[in-house]
């Protein structure tokens, strides 16, 4: 048996088929995933991700603090409810994990990370944390409710109570405590949505109220295919601490400037850019019948061979897509070699859709 959010009775209740995920029983689906997946594209769907975990980090020397930790730039962040996606590094440069960092204020930020790396995460951070006199709290008395969609602010609008409303001011990347929920404009789906994080032990009655305002109950099968459509990365499987940011087409998230920042795995990236990169991860349309999976081999004529980090079955595009890691010379044909036969594959440039429309040509 593993972990289990608050939101777990309801899941049974509701018919949810339970798998695990980084140590947690969580809802693959609630029938059919592409009918869950097709609800967040076009209306509006919901995920419990109460097993991410919430980390508040405070004391006066935070922000010092964070821009040693991270490598993205938390000096961006001058707006209170500003929100920054950033990875976290090791010495080498591999990814402990990919975050979301929000300030709250100059003596309070807060950190969002993965469920499978959350133990790691906290041990990584309090470690070095010391240093800088700064708090570090996990939030075990949260729990979070992502809705996602076009349909899905003012559903949760109407779900979320009367102080809500006022979250449709929200810019794309920022967030604030509304009454009892602290939401942020965010999500991991391609479309518009909020993440709302409530006391835990209010999470069931807002689950509820989303149900009555025609949210769909969605699972991680659907989160899956919606999250590589909108070419997200994926902890565990498009990156990790074996790779750095650079090759996991996430280099967008590393801030160089200033040059006089110091953040763990600054040197191990800038000797890697000096060396130069030998591989890189793309997004592949699969031109022949099949579907892609992770740890299917990519063939790339004359250069040597790759590997499918995530692959799916799109239900927008009706094709097969997916992330690879190859060598940095590819062009844009190559193959997979799927059930024994090599079948041809265009690189693309994710996302392959976004707000509901495809980005790619098919």
């Amino acid at each position: 048996m593993g972990s289990r959010t608050p939101l777990y009775a309801t899941h049974l209740a509701a018919g949810a088929k339970m798998v695990d995920f980084g140590g947690w029983d969580m809802p693959v689906h609630y029938g059919s995933q592409i009918e869950e997946h097709h609800a967040v594209r076009r209306d509006a769907g919901m995920f419990d991700v109460s097993h991410m975990c919430v980390v508040d980090l405070g004391g006066e020397r935070v922000r010092e603090f964070l821009l040693a930790l991270l490598a993205n730039d938390v000096a961006k962040l001058r707006t209170r409810g500003k929100a920054l996606y950033s990875c976290m590094l090791n010495e080498t440069g591999g990814v402990i994990d990919d975050l979301i960092v929000y300030y709250l204020d100059e003596g309070l930020f807060r950190l969002v990370v993965n469920a499978g790396t959350r133990d790691k995460d906290i041990a990584w951070i309090r470690a070095r944390a010391a240093a800088h006199a700064v708090t570090v709290e996990p939030r075990h008395d949260l729990a979070m409710i992502a809705v996602q969609g076009p349909e899905a602010r003012q559903k949760a609008a109407r779900a979320a109570g009367p102080e809500a409303g006022a979250a449709l001011e929200l810019t794309p990347f920022t967030g604030g405590q509304f009454g009892r929920c602290f939401i942020a404009r965010t999500g991991y789906t391609g479309e518009d949505g909020w993440e709302i994080v409530t006391p835990a032990s209010e999470v069931t009655d807002l689950w509820s109220a989303l149900v009555d305002a025609d949210v769909r109950p969605c699972g991680l099968g659907a989160r899956d295919t919606l999250r590589l459509e909108a070419g997200m990365n994926l902890y565990g499987n498009d990156m990790d601490e074996s790779v750095t940011p650079l090759e996991s087409a996430l280099g967008w998230t590393v801030a160089f400037v200033p040059e006089d920042r110091d953040f763990v795995g600054r040197a191990a990236l800038e000797q890697q850019q000096r060396d130069g990169l030998t591989r890189k991860l793309v997004g592949l349309l699969l031109e022949d019948r099949g579907v892609l999976r992770s740890h299917q081999k990519v063939i790339v004529p004359g250069l040597g061979e790759g590997e499918l980090t995530s692959g799916t079955f799109s239900p927008t595009l009706e094709r097969s897509i997916g992330l690879a890691r190859i060598p940095m010379a590819a062009g844009d044909r190559l193959e997979v070699e799927i059930r024994g036969k090599r079948l041809p594959a265009r690189v693309v440039k994710p996302p392959f859709v976004r707000n509901g429309q495809a980005c790619i040509s098919l």
